[in-house]
């Protein structure tokens, strides 16, 4: 009798082929075997209702995340121009008091001044907080603003080219329209901060030394405390719509050149130019359509009633100036040959 042997199971038997394969296992391996990644042979684009796969980007990229305005705005304020530039805005009206306390208290005559509305904000200037900070946004408007914004504005884009760094931003990529944007953006933040500073440090200081009065006017009756803050929150705005066309200009000459300072010192030139071309008589209507023809205009504010129509006229000029000048700078920008 011979003796049966059994061989462990799943070796075969000696000399024989492996047992085998059940017809109900072939199917299952082919479906964990349809791609080598462990997906589905089936594409996601002839799934119904799949969205289609992107191949023009890495995965999780989204251009609206690149270069955040907040990030921009922590950059720019470590920078040692922006600190000086807000700082001495509020070291402005702390020198204007000491002239005036070591000057008499603001004593002026014609004869000094010139007479007109410059000298009577003079006049004013120590009768109350109110004309303090007019006084001090008067005596800036025609120069120092001028510079302040066109500061902010012309150093955004020359600034990025003349380190060399603006090509590593849109190989990041950071689409050329955003960069514009958040630089726009910011520079107009800044210089609209520089404006407020240096209005409510002047209220403040005034306030503190020459106490809360009426703000005072040669053209009118003089103007309630209360009434006094609304117009002088009027000729802050408008004296930042008009300053629009500097930050304009600085940042369209900041796409066209790689120098910082050729942009800022070009949109300031051109102001100044445009002032000059004012003052001549002999153009005519010609000086209305000069960017500051209506940059005075915030003195109508100061009468009573509040003159309106040339306030309207100077804030359309400047609007219209403001946009022509950053659409040129986006479209130059957008098609230009980047090398720095």
């Amino acid at each position: 009798m011979t003796a049966s042997h059994t061989n462990p199971p799943g070796v075969p038997p000696a000399g024989g082929l492996p047992p085998a394969v059940p017809s109900d296992a072939a199917p299952a391996a082919g479906r964990s075997g349809a791609g080598s990644d462990g997906r589905d042979a089936t594409s996601a684009a002839e799934r119904p209702g799949a969205a289609p796969r992107r191949t023009d980007a890495a995965a999780g990229y989204r251009p609206s995340r690149t270069l955040p305005i907040v990030a921009e705005i922590r950059r720019q304020a470590s920078r040692r121009r922006t600190q000086l530039a807000l700082g001495f805005m509020v070291l402005l009206p702390l020198i204007i008091l000491v002239a005036f306390e070591f000057g008499g208290g603001g004593d002026s005559d014609d004869d000094r001044n010139g007479g007109g509305a410059f000298s009577s904000l003079v006049d004013l200037a120590t009768s109350g907080g109110l004309n303090f900070a007019l006084f001090g946004l008067a005596v800036s408007a025609g120069f120092l603003l001028v510079v302040v914004f066109a500061l902010f504005a012309g150093d955004t884009v020359a600034s990025e080219a003349s380190w060399g760094s603006l090509r590593y931003l849109l190989a990041i990529p950071v689409p050329r329209a955003r960069l514009l944007a958040v630089k726009l953006v910011v520079a107009l933040g800044y210089s609209f901060l520089a404006l407020v500073l240096l209005a409510g440090t002047g209220l403040l200081v005034g306030t503190l030394r020459y106490g809360w009065h009426p703000l005072g006017s040669t053209i009118a009756a003089q103007i309630p405390p209360g009434q006094g803050v609304l117009r002088l929150l009027g000729i802050l705005a408008y004296l930042a719509v008009i300053l629009l066309v500097v930050a304009g200009l600085a940042f369209l000459l900041s796409v066209l050149t790689d120098a910082a300072l050729g942009a800022v010192g070009g949109a300031v030139l051109l102001w100044i130019l445009s002032s000059i071309l004012d003052q001549i008589t002999a153009l005519g209507s010609i000086r209305d359509a000069l960017p500051t023809h209506y940059s005075d205009a915030w003195l109508g504010l100061l009468s009573t009633p509040v003159q309106t129509e040339d306030l309207a006229k100077g804030a359309i000029s400047a609007i219209v100036y403001a946009v022509l000048f950053w659409g040129a700078a986006f479209y130059r920008f957008t098609r230009k040959d980047i090398t720095s």
